[in-house]
């Protein structure tokens, strides 16, 4: 056996290990659900940033005013005041007289992220010292509120996520998907299982505001790329506790095409980079479909390498069915279980571009990453986008 052959092997052997603890965290996350004291039920304002039209986005508005909750607010925010979504957030209004709802369109600018300076410009009007962050193509079922503010009944607590089930339209979107549900969350449950996570995703955020307050407000992550990241990371550094809640959501994925598939993955890989280089590292021990195909490929069809592909793609497919379809009882994951392996090779590709790359599209604006993940536009901004 030469050194590639057994580093390919020792690779795929910490594979296994991470698919396993997977499992077993995702076991462990079912196993636990948070009680529910009907008694707690703090007034909170909901900031959702708009920009553009998503697909069912009336739908999507009116899931959170169908909350069975007492009190809370619903800021709506967006920077150009033709977006197509502001017709929709009227006639949100107009359908729900009876809720404190509001629109705010502000072209105010306090970084290089046009979702944080939306949030910044809701923000401004916000009523009650809890807030929640939700981003536009989320639905959420009437029990969202009082579930998901639950784990602040500890004044320890000061961020709060949820992971979220893809809602896809297409095969792009479903290979996509797989990838997020299988891998990504089952690296979320994984993190918040060996000791506690320090980052929020971004589809949901509940964020005391003293924490917020605490670390600059939206000002300090203004210019970072990664803000869900440092919505749980500056908090925790803070002193402050970050929870995974045990509520999942329903998040859109708006994916069209395999070069916005590739776009959008690169931009969340870069990222990671970005924003911890050694966790980006240390991915590659989280590769086991390819690294058992190289290892495959490399021994010239040895038993050895076929053995170590088929036990390092059970596991691989098991821990996707169990946090997949068990956790999150994603559609997608469970009728397309055998697509995990092409995600995974695609997934690999970028995240070795990941190395190299440093520049992004969002929104339809080009950005260069630096040292930290913050921002820096190197195109035309003139056009008013956000996230």
């Amino acid at each position: 056996m030469t050194i590639i052959h057994l580093l390919l092997l020792i690779l795929c052997i910490s594979a296994v290990f991470f698919y396993c603890y997977g499992i077993y965290a995702a076991i462990a996350f079912l196993n636990h659900q948070n009680p529910v004291d009907a008694d707690f039920h703090p007034a909170i304002t909901i900031l959702k940033p708009i920009c553009g039209l998503d697909d069912e986005a009336y739908e999507n508005f009116a899931s959170f005013c169908r909350q069975d909750y007492p009190q809370y607010q619903i800021i709506f925010s967006v920077r150009d005041p033709n977006d197509p979504g502001i017709a929709v957030v009227q006639q949100i209004i107009q359908d729900f007289p009876e809720l404190d709802l509001q629109l705010v369109v502000s072209e105010h600018t306090i970084g290089t992220n046009f979702k944080v300076c939306n949030l910044a410009n809701a923000e401004s009007k916000a009523k009650y010292s809890i807030l929640l962050l939700a981003d536009s193509d989320v639905r959420v079922g009437p029990d969202y509120l009082q579930r998901v503010i639950q784990p602040m009944r500890d004044p320890d607590v000061g961020v709060v996520t949820c992971l979220y089930r893809p809602l896809t339209q297409g095969w792009v979107a479903n290979l996509e998907a797989i990838g997020i549900s299988t891998e990504y969350l089952a690296s979320v449950l994984v993190a918040n299982k060996l000791d506690k996570i320090e980052f929020a995703l971004g589809p949901t955020i509940v964020i005391q505001r003293t924490a917020l307050e605490a670390i600059g407000g939206f000002l300090a992550i203004a210019d970072y790329l990664a803000d869900d990241f440092q919505l749980g990371y500056l908090p925790a550094q803070a002193g402050y506790k970050v929870v995974l809640s045990d509520y999942v959501i329903d998040h859109a994925i708006a994916t069209t095409s395999f070069v916005d598939l590739i776009q959008r993955q690169t931009r969340w890989f870069l990222c990671t980079r970005f924003s911890r280089p050694w966790g980006y590292l240390g991915l590659i021990l989280t590769f086991g479909t390819v690294t058992s195909l190289l290892l495959l490929i490399a021994t010239g069809g040895s038993i050895l390498g076929w053995t170590t592909l088929v036990i390092t793609w059970a596991m691989r497919l098991v821990m996707g069915w169990v946090v997949g379809v068990k956790v999150l009882h994603d559609a997608v994951a469970k009728k397309f279980l055998w697509v995990i392996p092409l995600s995974d090779l695609i997934l690999f590709g970028i995240w070795c571009y990941g190395f190299v790359g440093s520049t992004i599209e969002w929104r339809g604006r080009q950005l260069k990453l630096i040292e930290g993940g913050k921002l820096v536009a190197i195109a035309n901004d003139s056009v008013i986008h956000n996230s």
